[in-house]
């Protein structure tokens, strides 16, 4: 330990070690406060509306400049403040919501951690007016940098109205790591969806430069669903309300046939706070199970009641994350709850034949049965079929039945016949790569071929057998053609006899904004139409018909969850998702000859071995391991 402490002073020898460690600052501890809580624009966007949501506000108005990087402004009606509550607002840990430990797990407000107008002024320039309702005159705040300038009286309406400008200002790297002006609206537009959602009873006013993006009145919920999120959704709310001595579930759920490709459609709100839970979405997702596709993410806007002693909402500095008591409980009370909504309102399967009134018109049904009718039928071939032991499934041989060897040494010597002139592969040379066998035997126009359950080419090559997988083979012979269309910059494009119109939630419709140079680039013809609606007038001339909504929709799953480099390599995704969407014809490869073609296009491209995304699209099973298979 002694010779620790020699080192420990000779490294340190210029100072004392009792000076080693010291007090932040407050105007760096503000900082990094700020950078826990704020992250973007949209995560002061959040901390602003949940304080008015608080303030008890009825009528909220967001005013947003340069994707928030210029101003963000929000106005509300709530209680305002007083002249010292003002300016204790901005100080870190200050909040009007805990007095004792026990508060803590019994939260129900919004904002409760103190910092978050504390981290907002220390990165930005802040001006904040307030008024109390029963109060003449209000206070005005200005801060810059967590440094107060100015604190003095003035005329305002009864209320608060905070204004943040220049977001980041004194943090040059975290502002350079914003990233588009898009995708940072559409990042407070997510922000104040799920707010707006979890407040229906609030009116909302949303601006972006200049234009109005939002208007909602006071209401329901079905009716800030619709105002939110579009008309199309409107008739697709199937309403779930059940209540347990452990929790009550209320919200809505979307009819199987509203489930889209694209997940962000999905809200879960603990005692009003939204929740991120893969967990409780498994729950939901798995009441569908048969209605849906698998790739496909049912809508919901539930809403969880459950006691705070039973939840821990403080794992995360976003409150986005929870823990509950009891997970497994949870999960099955939410399970049952969207199953029960379903099967109420007749969406699940059912069998009740009572219901269906072609059925009860059936004379079978109407006509009285008398003694006679039931002899007679007792004494029918069908009624002794079906009702004698063992007899239902019965089928009786035929002669033609019995010649199943022949019929089986006819079809064995079809492909034999077929493949007389192939030479047998010696079983001891060195094997040539996958490479080389494409060259030297596929590429030369073998025509001995089988298709296997639709799915699989099996060929022969001269070390043993090639089995490829044929939609994966189409998707990159697709993927070469359309990237090869893009470079040229002569992707064509077919017209739709009849336009189909989509609509999309305000989110989605911001990304796809932004793709649609690079979708009509790939021989798409889309035009905005109205605020979230768009007209696809055409498609690229390989699109199934039918597929135009899917392929949108996953473009816009694309852009969600793009990464940093995703701009770059944009192209390539669209072009990726184009193949997937075009190599699902099955027809071709019925015949010998669209074998044949398959085999000779996969073979030309630049790399047959792999798809777009890496998958492996055929192998080769050497003799020598087909002769170990066989011991």
């Amino acid at each position: 330990m002694d010779t620790i402490n020699r080192n420990f002073a000779k490294n340190y020898r210029f100072r004392d070690v009792a000076d080693v460690i010291q007090l932040l600052s407050d105007h760096i501890a503000n900082q990094i406060a700020a950078g826990e809580v704020i992250q973007r624009p949209a995560s002061a966007v959040k901390e602003l509306l949940e304080n008015a949501i608080d303030a008890g506000a009825t009528d909220i108005q967001l005013i947003v400049k340069d994707a928030g990087k210029e101003l963000l402004q929000v106005v509300d009606n709530g209680c305002g403040m007083s002249p010292t509550d003002a300016r204790m607002s901005f100080e870190r840990h200050a909040t009007s919501k805990i007095r004792d430990i026990n508060d803590l797990f019994s939260i129900r407000t919004m904002g409760f951690r103190g910092e978050a107008l504390a981290s907002v002024a220390a990165v930005a320039q802040v001006e904040m007016r307030t008024r109390r309702h029963e109060s003449e005159i209000g206070s005005r705040i200005v801060i810059e940098g967590t440094e107060v300038k100015t604190q003095e009286a003035c005329a305002t309406p009864p209320g608060t109205n905070l204004m943040i400008k220049n977001l980041f200002f004194n943090v040059p790297a975290r502002r350079h790591f914003l990233k588009s002006n898009t995708t940072e609206f559409r990042h407070i537009v997510d922000e104040f969806t799920r707010v707006a959602l979890a407040h229906p009873q609030v009116a909302f006013k949303v601006s972006h430069n200049g234009t109005e993006q939002f208007h909602l009145e006071a209401g329901n919920l079905k009716q800030r669903i619709k105002g939110l999120l579009g008309n199309s959704y409107e008739s697709n709310l199937v309403p779930v309300e059940e209540k347990t001595d452990l929790l009550n579930i209320s919200g809505f759920i979307g009819k199987p046939e509203a489930a889209t490709r694209t997940r962000g459609m999905q809200f879960f709100f603990i005692n009003n706070r939204f929740i991120r839970s893969p967990y409780l979405h498994h729950a939901v997702v798995n009441s569908y199970e048969g209605l849906i596709e698998k790739e496909s993410f049912p809508f919901y806007v539930l809403f969880l009641e459950v006691d705070p002693a039973r939840v821990d909402v403080n794992v995360h500095p976003t409150k986005q994350e929870v823990k509950f008591e009891d997970d497994r409980l949870m999960y099955t009370y939410l399970n049952a709850a969207v199953k029960h909504a379903l099967a109420r309102y007749n969406i699940a399967p059912s069998l009740d034949f009572t219901l269906n009134p072609e059925i009860q018109r059936l004379p079978s049904v109407q006509l009285p049965t008398t003694d006679r009718q039931k002899e007679d039928t007792e004494k029918g071939y069908l009624y002794n079929s079906f009702t004698n032991k063992n007899q239902a499934h019965f089928i009786e041989r035929s002669d033609s039945a019995k010649q199943w060897k022949s019929l089986y040494e006819i079809a064995h010597t079809i492909p034999r016949q077929q493949n007389t002139n192939i030479p047998e592969a010696p079983a001891h040379t060195t094997a040539p790569t996958l490479h080389q066998e494409s060259e030297t035997n596929i590429a030369g126009g073998s025509k001995n071929t089988l298709l296997v359950q639709g799915s699989m080419l099996v060929t022969t090559v001269k070390s043993g057998l090639m089995v490829i997988h044929i939609r994966r083979a189409q998707e990159r012979i697709w993927y070469e053609r359309l990237l090869q269309e893009w470079n040229n910059g002569n992707t064509p494009s077919q017209q739709l006899l009849f336009p189909v119109s989509c609509e999309f939630p305000p989110q989605d419709s911001i990304l796809l904004t932004e793709a649609l140079p690079d979708l009509a680039r790939i021989g798409f013809d889309i035009t905005p139409f109205g605020p979230n609606s768009f007209v696809v007038q055409g498609v690229p001339t390989a699109l199934p018909a039918g597929e135009e909504r899917n392929i949108l929709d996953e473009v816009i799953d694309q852009l969600k969850h793009e990464a940093t480099d995703a701009l770059a390599k944009r192209a390539e995704k669209l072009l990726t998702h184009m193949a997937k969407r075009v190599s699902r014809n099955k027809h071709a490869i019925q015949l010998t000859e669209g074998q044949q073609v398959l085999i000779d296009e996969l073979f030309a491209c630049s790399q047959p071995e792999y798809t777009p995304d890496g998958k492996k699209v055929f192998t080769l099973m050497r003799k020598e391991e087909l002769d170990n298979m066989l011991g």
